[in-house]
């Protein structure tokens, strides 16, 4: 999947795309490789590498903006892309993982509608990063009954803050 033009017509076009310092420049590189492949790209930032930044301050945005639709996938990316994924995942709508291999990079996709890519810049090289958000890219949620019902556990969960304490019951084998 290394070519540009590998991304088909029907995959989302516009893509988010954050990094702090950790992941500045895989970002610049995935940008390139994106907008190269036609995409619409939104960075999100850093838009320098400054040791002192925060991905909070990137992820939270780009993460909003998948949840809201503005961009229709994420890549979010920090040194090691763990707290990328962590902070992605605070927002709600936002279904956000670390990945470092093609069959999570789809599986993801097809069964829990994954959309922000987590990666870290300081693992991951160019080559598989690239062909990780390509393959991401091209998945598409299969909508299985099974995969929806979790889903919308899923979404119970985000909107619930009852749902969120220990002592509840709705999720989990009966009392």
């Amino acid at each position: 999947m290394s070519d540009p033009a590998s991304i088909l017509p029907g995959e989302p076009r516009r893509i988010g795309i954050a990094s702090d310092h950790g992941g500045f420049e895989l970002k610049e590189y995935l940008s390139r490789r994106l907008r190269e492949a036609g995409c619409e790209v939104r960075d999100f930032g850093d838009l320098q590498p400054a040791p002192d930044d925060d991905y909070p301050d990137f992820v939270v945005p780009l993460a909003r903006a998948v949840a809201d639709g503005a961009e229709e996938r994420g890549v979010a990316i920090c040194g090691s892309g763990v707290g990328a994924a962590v902070v992605a995942n605070k927002v709600p709508g936002v279904r956000a993982c670390l990945i470092h291999e093609t069959f999570s990079a789809r599986q993801g996709v097809e069964d829990d509608d994954l959309n922000v890519i987590c990666l870290g810049g300081r693992v991951v090289g160019h080559a598989l990063a690239w062909e990780l958000v390509q393959t991401f890219l091209a998945a598409r949620f299969s909508g299985a009954p099974r995969h929806v019902r979790r889903l919308a556990k899923v979404a119970r969960l985000e909107s619930s803050p009852g749902a969120r304490s220990h002592g509840d019951k709705t999720f989990g084998a009966p009392a």
